[in-house]
């Protein structure tokens, strides 16, 4: 009776609140526009694109285009989130997944939801993390009716209790690959081997966004379920409940712990608390690397890309477009986008056409006003105060992010002027491309005292330029696109062959970008290198506690 219940409301356009297995669901009908919308209002969730559920790999397949590999992945027993392309004219409201060309569409994985689809009949469900925006999931029956009373129009509930709060996996396929954007329900606890064992127990605390954590013991490493970004009390807690579970669970008592260069990051300052242990700071980009190379079992130098949005580097600036050379022993930096400046710090990446501000600035467009894209959305004043701010260098923090370089992008073409998740510039860049479209800009790649140095200035110019004459952006975003993928083949195979290996590491969350990944690897592919890509773990800043207990594990025997 409770489930037709639910389901007769669900129907009838209502919000309902269902307890799963690793916490509660926020759902409602994927085809009806005024839930979906209505969820988002109350949820505080603007933008991000919601995950879909469905009952069979049949309803999957008339929402996304299925190779054989996602319906691998859609029918495995972990039951992750598979994003996928969206199929023409599926029914789903428009704000489910506005600008984005890819659903995200997951079978049902408990009884619960069998028995709820089945009453509902046909048709997808709305199935978001049941929270709002920026707390961890609720999982607990008192606090779920606290947290989601404003938000659900009721809740369905089952008598199992949850024992540990558990997302949703979500992966994707690249280049024929299962990747990794977040590992958590299905594949933790799940063991990862460590290339080198710990001779002691070993706890790594993570990064600040898209946290896990990491506990080891020999050959073995445990990576952490989904944590979150730390920002607040809630995910902080999070945070400390699921290592006391893990390190009860897998009878771990850390004596070394590894961390973050970042000072200011949560799980730092957590590491930097823990008493009577051992500790190791490890670099944020030489983490990935390490993760990577360790997935792999690879103990030899490579050289690797790594892009993101930001990592503390050694010279404590913020990294984000590195080349690096090394192994799990050590790195050395080897290359990097060309520095520019983030003006307002924080509030640039929230705001990315002072990216595009600050890059046309280094341009030498000291004294042009708004581009035309943006005329609309920023005043010519506060423009031009921006600019003079990013010269000054005042709140202005130096950066070599190559995801800060791909918000510019989307700033100069016009899709967004600010965001509303982490990721979303660069999100609707990528969605925009035109899949006809074979022509790329020029991006240099200059030597400066031995360090090879991305110059993207050319490609930018050209982009202001197109533009302003009326280029198609789906046109631009895909030259751009083409313009990264071939500089960074360049700067790999040039870094390889002055190194003596063909092994190339490709990581960092800008590679969650699936047409740049692809066009990376294959171009890597063709010049006779080895491609390495995190395939068992997240290729974004989930996957970096894995890469601390490599690099640990490793000082351990002495490297």
């Amino acid at each position: 009776e409770a489930v037709a219940t639910a389901a007769a409301a669900l129907r009838a356009g209502a919000i309902v609140a269902i307890k799963g297995i690793g916490g509660y669901h926020l759902a409602c009908r994927a085809d009806d526009e005024q839930a979906v919308a209505t969820l988002r209002g109350r949820k505080h969730r603007d933008d991000k694109p919601f995950a879909l559920m469905v009952d069979s790999l049949g309803e999957a397949a008339a929402l996304v285009v299925l190779g054989d590999v996602e319906r691998s992945l859609l029918c495995g027993p972990q039951r992750p989130i598979v994003l996928a392309p969206r199929r023409g004219g599926a029914p789903v409201a428009a704000s489910v997944a506005p600008g984005a060309l890819e659903l995200g569409v997951m079978l049902a994985y408990s009884p619960l939801h069998h028995l709820l689809l089945e009453d509902l009949g046909a048709g997808a469900l709305v199935m978001t993390s049941g929270n709002a925006s920026d707390e961890p999931i609720a999982f607990g029956d008192d606090d779920a009716l606290e947290r989601l009373a404003g938000i659900a129009d009721m809740l369905l509930v089952h008598d199992r209790p949850i024992q540990t709060r558990t997302d949703d996996s979500v992966a994707r396929v690249v280049a024929g690959r299962p990747l990794f954007v977040r590992r958590s329900r299905g594949y933790v606890p799940g063991s990862v081997a460590l290339p080198e064992a710990a001779s002691r127990p070993l706890l790594a605390c993570g990064a600040e966004l898209k946290n896990t954590f990491c506990v080891a013991k020999g050959s073995r490493a445990w990576v952490g379920h989904h944590i979150g970004d730390l920002s607040n009390y809630e995910t902080l807690r999070s945070f400390t409940d699921g290592i006391e579970h893990f390190q009860r669970l897998f009878a771990v008592a850390p004596e070394v712990v590894a961390y973050d260069l970042h000072p200011e990051y949560l799980s730092t300052k957590y590491a930097l608390e823990r008493e009577g242990v051992e500790l190791v700071g490890v670099q944020h980009h030489h983490a990935h690397l390490a993760a990577c190379l360790a997935e792999h079992g690879c103990y030899e130098p490579a050289v690797g890309a790594i892009f993101d949005g930001s990592g503390y580097g050694t010279d404590s600036t913020v990294w984000g477009g590195e080349l690096l050379v090394g192994d799990l022993g050590g790195f050395r930096r080897a290359g990097h986008l060309l520095p520019v400046r983030l003006p307002g710090g924080e509030r640039a990446i929230r705001e990315p056409w002072r990216l595009a501000c600050a890059w046309l600035d280094a341009c030498g467009f000291e004294g042009a006003g708004v581009p035309v894209a943006l005329r609309d959305k920023v005043q010519e004043r506060t423009w031009r105060q921006v600019a003079a701010i990013a010269r000054s260098g005042v709140a202005s923090p130096i950066t070599t992010s190559i995801g800060r370089l791909f918000d510019a992008v989307a700033a100069l073409c016009g899709l967004r002027a600010t965001i509303n998740y982490e990721g979303q510039a660069a999100i609707e860049l990528e969605s925009s491309c035109d899949p006809r479209e074979r022509g790329s800009y020029s991006i240099e790649l200059n030597d400066s005292d031995g360090m090879l140095v991305i110059d993207p200035r050319c490609a930018l110019l050209a982009i202001r330029s197109d533009v302003e004459a009326g280029t198609a952006v789906g046109v631009i975003a895909a030259r751009f696109h083409a313009a990264i993928a071939n500089v960074t083949v360049r700067a790999l195979a040039a870094l390889a062959s002055a190194n003596d290996t063909d092994r190339v590491v490709l990581s960092g969350g800008v590679f969650q970008n699936r047409r740049l990944l692809e066009a990376a690897a294959a171009g890597l592919g063709a010049a006779g290198l080895r491609v390495l890509i995190p395939e068992r773990l997240p290729i974004g800043d989930g996957g970096i506690s894995y890469g601390q207990v490599a690099v640990a594990a490793h000082g351990m025997v002495g490297g």
